[in-house]
Protein backbone atom coordinates (compact mmCIF):
# COMPACT_ATOMS: atom_id res chain seq x y z
CA UNK A 1 0.00 0.00 0.00
CA UNK A 2 2.50 2.74 -1.03
CA UNK A 3 2.19 5.76 -2.28
CA UNK A 4 5.39 7.10 -3.41
CA UNK A 5 6.30 10.63 -4.96
CA UNK A 6 7.19 9.05 -7.83
CA UNK A 7 3.29 7.90 -7.84
CA UNK A 8 2.40 12.12 -7.00
CA UNK A 9 4.13 12.80 -10.10
CA UNK A 10 2.07 11.06 -12.26
CA UNK A 11 -0.58 11.86 -10.92
CA UNK A 12 -0.11 15.40 -11.47
CA UNK A 13 0.71 14.36 -15.40
CA UNK A 14 -2.54 12.18 -15.60
CA UNK A 15 -4.24 15.47 -14.19
CA UNK A 16 -3.10 17.92 -16.65
CA UNK A 17 -3.63 15.49 -19.41
CA UNK A 18 -7.51 15.28 -18.28
CA UNK A 19 -7.25 19.69 -17.91
CA UNK A 20 -5.89 19.81 -21.00
CA UNK A 21 -9.18 17.32 -22.26
CA UNK A 22 -11.46 19.81 -20.84
CA UNK A 23 -12.25 18.95 -17.71
CA UNK A 24 -12.34 22.35 -15.70
CA UNK A 25 -13.78 21.48 -12.12
CA UNK A 26 -10.73 22.60 -9.48
CA UNK A 27 -12.24 19.71 -6.76
CA UNK A 28 -12.55 17.32 -9.28
CA UNK A 29 -8.96 17.55 -10.48
CA UNK A 30 -7.70 17.78 -6.88
CA UNK A 31 -9.36 14.13 -6.32
CA UNK A 32 -8.19 12.62 -9.29
CA UNK A 33 -4.46 14.32 -7.75
CA UNK A 34 -5.17 13.40 -4.26
CA UNK A 35 -6.11 9.25 -5.20
CA UNK A 36 -3.46 6.66 -5.82
CA UNK A 37 -5.51 4.99 -8.42
CA UNK A 38 -2.66 2.57 -8.60
CA UNK A 39 -3.56 0.48 -5.42
CA UNK A 40 -6.90 0.03 -7.07
CA UNK A 41 -5.25 -2.53 -9.58
CA UNK A 42 -3.48 -5.82 -9.51
CA UNK A 43 0.19 -5.40 -9.18
CA UNK A 44 0.48 -6.17 -12.83
CA UNK A 45 -0.93 -3.21 -14.58
CA UNK A 46 0.58 -0.50 -12.22
CA UNK A 47 2.98 1.16 -15.14
CA UNK A 48 -0.32 1.57 -16.42
CA UNK A 49 -1.88 3.17 -13.37
CA UNK A 50 -2.15 6.79 -14.67
CA UNK A 51 -2.34 6.30 -18.21
CA UNK A 52 -5.83 7.47 -19.32
CA UNK A 53 -7.28 4.01 -20.05
CA UNK A 54 -9.94 1.66 -18.61
CA UNK A 55 -8.30 -1.51 -17.23
CA UNK A 56 -9.36 -4.96 -16.06
CA UNK A 57 -10.32 -5.85 -12.54
CA UNK A 58 -12.20 -8.58 -10.96
CA UNK A 59 -15.18 -10.64 -11.93
CA UNK A 60 -14.48 -9.45 -16.18
CA UNK A 61 -15.46 -5.77 -15.02
CA UNK A 62 -12.95 -2.40 -15.43
CA UNK A 63 -11.63 0.43 -13.64
CA UNK A 64 -13.08 3.23 -15.43
CA UNK A 65 -10.90 5.54 -17.35
CA UNK A 66 -9.50 8.57 -15.43
CA UNK A 67 -11.31 11.39 -18.03
CA UNK A 68 -14.17 9.15 -18.01
CA UNK A 69 -14.57 9.17 -14.20
CA UNK A 70 -13.73 13.24 -13.90
CA UNK A 71 -16.12 13.83 -16.78
CA UNK A 72 -18.91 12.29 -14.54
CA UNK A 73 -17.91 13.32 -11.38
CA UNK A 74 -17.96 16.73 -13.12
CA UNK A 75 -21.48 16.28 -14.50
CA UNK A 76 -22.58 15.50 -10.91
CA UNK A 77 -21.84 18.66 -9.49
CA UNK A 78 -21.64 17.67 -6.21
CA UNK A 79 -21.60 19.46 -3.44
CA UNK A 80 -20.08 18.80 -0.18
CA UNK A 81 -22.77 16.96 2.11
CA UNK A 82 -24.55 15.78 -1.08
CA UNK A 83 -26.59 12.49 -1.06
CA UNK A 84 -25.16 10.61 -4.00
CA UNK A 85 -26.03 7.35 -5.27
CA UNK A 86 -23.76 5.11 -7.55
CA UNK A 87 -24.41 2.44 -9.29
CA UNK A 88 -21.46 0.25 -9.93
CA UNK A 89 -18.98 0.22 -6.70
CA UNK A 90 -16.38 -2.25 -9.30
CA UNK A 91 -13.11 -0.94 -7.98
CA UNK A 92 -14.32 1.35 -6.07
CA UNK A 93 -11.97 4.37 -7.61
CA UNK A 94 -15.30 6.05 -8.46
CA UNK A 95 -16.55 5.93 -4.93
CA UNK A 96 -12.89 7.35 -3.78
CA UNK A 97 -13.26 10.57 -6.17
CA UNK A 98 -16.99 10.99 -4.62
CA UNK A 99 -15.90 10.68 -0.99
CA UNK A 100 -13.16 12.89 -1.68
CA UNK A 101 -15.73 15.58 -3.19
CA UNK A 102 -17.43 15.71 0.43
CA UNK A 103 -20.31 13.20 -0.83
CA UNK A 104 -22.32 10.52 1.49
CA UNK A 105 -22.18 7.97 -0.73
CA UNK A 106 -24.40 5.13 -1.45
CA UNK A 107 -23.07 2.64 -3.60
CA UNK A 108 -24.67 -0.71 -5.25
CA UNK A 109 -22.57 -3.55 -6.70
CA UNK A 110 -23.91 -6.23 -7.88
CA UNK A 111 -20.78 -8.67 -8.57
CA UNK A 112 -20.53 -10.32 -5.04
CA UNK A 113 -16.96 -10.66 -5.28
CA UNK A 114 -15.89 -7.19 -5.93
CA UNK A 115 -18.39 -6.45 -3.41
CA UNK A 116 -16.47 -8.07 -1.07
CA UNK A 117 -13.15 -7.13 -2.12
CA UNK A 118 -13.80 -3.30 -2.16
CA UNK A 119 -15.73 -3.26 1.05
CA UNK A 120 -12.68 -4.08 2.62
CA UNK A 121 -10.31 -2.00 0.74
CA UNK A 122 -11.66 1.47 0.54
CA UNK A 123 -11.49 1.97 4.27
CA UNK A 124 -8.19 1.12 4.16
CA UNK A 125 -7.50 3.95 2.36
CA UNK A 126 -9.61 6.27 3.84
CA UNK A 127 -12.53 5.91 2.10
CA UNK A 128 -15.82 5.66 4.15
CA UNK A 129 -18.70 5.65 1.85
CA UNK A 130 -22.06 5.68 4.03
CA UNK A 131 -23.26 1.82 2.99
CA UNK A 132 -21.56 -0.27 0.09
CA UNK A 133 -24.69 -3.04 -0.90
CA UNK A 134 -24.28 -6.50 -2.96
CA UNK A 135 -27.44 -5.91 -4.72
CA UNK A 136 -29.13 -4.98 -8.27
CA UNK A 137 -28.86 -1.25 -8.92
CA UNK A 138 -31.33 -1.21 -11.44
CA UNK A 139 -33.95 -1.14 -8.47
CA UNK A 140 -31.61 2.14 -6.85
CA UNK A 141 -31.71 2.19 -3.18
CA UNK A 142 -35.32 3.35 -2.20
CA UNK A 143 -35.23 2.93 1.54
CA UNK A 144 -32.35 6.04 1.63
CA UNK A 145 -33.97 8.22 -1.70
CA UNK A 146 -34.27 11.15 -2.53
CA UNK A 147 -30.86 11.54 -3.81
CA UNK A 148 -28.88 14.85 -4.83
CA UNK A 149 -26.75 12.89 -7.52
CA UNK A 150 -27.18 9.12 -9.02
CA UNK A 151 -24.34 7.88 -11.08
CA UNK A 152 -24.02 4.73 -13.15
CA UNK A 153 -20.67 3.68 -13.87
CA UNK A 154 -21.86 0.78 -16.41
CA UNK A 155 -23.33 1.23 -19.91
CA UNK A 156 -27.43 0.88 -19.25
CA UNK A 157 -29.44 -0.53 -22.45
CA UNK A 158 -32.29 2.16 -21.27
CA UNK A 159 -32.57 4.61 -18.40
CA UNK A 160 -34.39 2.59 -15.23
CA UNK A 161 -37.25 4.53 -14.35
CA UNK A 162 -36.35 3.63 -10.57
CA UNK A 163 -33.57 5.92 -10.50
CA UNK A 164 -35.34 8.87 -11.93
CA UNK A 165 -37.72 8.33 -9.40
CA UNK A 166 -35.27 8.68 -6.88
CA UNK A 167 -33.34 11.80 -7.67
CA UNK A 168 -34.64 15.04 -5.51
CA UNK A 169 -36.34 17.98 -7.04
CA UNK A 170 -33.04 19.66 -8.85
CA UNK A 171 -31.02 16.67 -8.59
CA UNK A 172 -28.55 14.96 -11.57
CA UNK A 173 -29.03 11.59 -12.81
CA UNK A 174 -25.05 10.84 -14.93
CA UNK A 175 -26.20 7.39 -16.96
CA UNK A 176 -24.15 6.17 -19.95
CA UNK A 177 -27.02 4.81 -22.13
CA UNK A 178 -27.21 2.47 -25.19
CA UNK A 179 -25.34 -1.02 -26.20
CA UNK A 180 -22.13 -1.30 -27.34
CA UNK A 181 -21.26 2.45 -27.38
CA UNK A 182 -23.28 4.78 -24.93
CA UNK A 183 -23.90 8.60 -25.02
CA UNK A 184 -23.33 9.78 -21.41
CA UNK A 185 -26.82 11.64 -20.75
CA UNK A 186 -28.05 13.74 -18.09
CA UNK A 187 -31.42 14.50 -16.46
CA UNK A 188 -32.19 17.03 -13.79
CA UNK A 189 -35.58 16.62 -12.34
CA UNK A 190 -36.68 19.60 -12.80
CA UNK A 191 -40.18 19.17 -11.10
CA UNK A 192 -42.28 15.87 -9.58
CA UNK A 193 -42.86 14.70 -13.22
CA UNK A 194 -40.51 16.79 -15.47
CA UNK A 195 -36.76 16.03 -16.22
CA UNK A 196 -34.35 17.63 -18.51
CA UNK A 197 -32.29 15.40 -20.74
CA UNK A 198 -29.09 16.41 -22.17
CA UNK A 199 -26.31 14.18 -24.06
CA UNK A 200 -22.77 14.59 -23.94
CA UNK A 201 -21.22 12.15 -26.79
CA UNK A 202 -20.06 8.87 -26.66
CA UNK A 203 -18.14 6.55 -24.28
CA UNK A 204 -17.33 2.84 -23.96
CA UNK A 205 -18.50 0.51 -20.82
CA UNK A 206 -19.36 -2.60 -19.58
CA UNK A 207 -22.78 -3.67 -19.58
CA UNK A 208 -24.85 -2.63 -16.77
CA UNK A 209 -26.71 -5.97 -16.03
CA UNK A 210 -30.54 -6.61 -15.02
CA UNK A 211 -31.30 -9.33 -12.10
CA UNK A 212 -28.14 -10.68 -11.84
CA UNK A 213 -27.76 -11.57 -8.28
Amino acid sequence: MKDTFKHKGLRQQLVNLIKNKGITNANVLRAIGNIPRHLFMDSGFLDHAYQDKAFPIAADQTISQPYTVAFQSELLQVEKGDKVLEIGTGSGYQTAVLCELGAKVYSIERQQELFKKTSQFLPKLGYRAKKLIFGDGYKGLKEEAPFKGIIVTAGAPFVPKPLLAQLDIGGRLVIPVGDDLQIMTLFVRKGPKSFEKTEFGEFRFVPLLEDKN
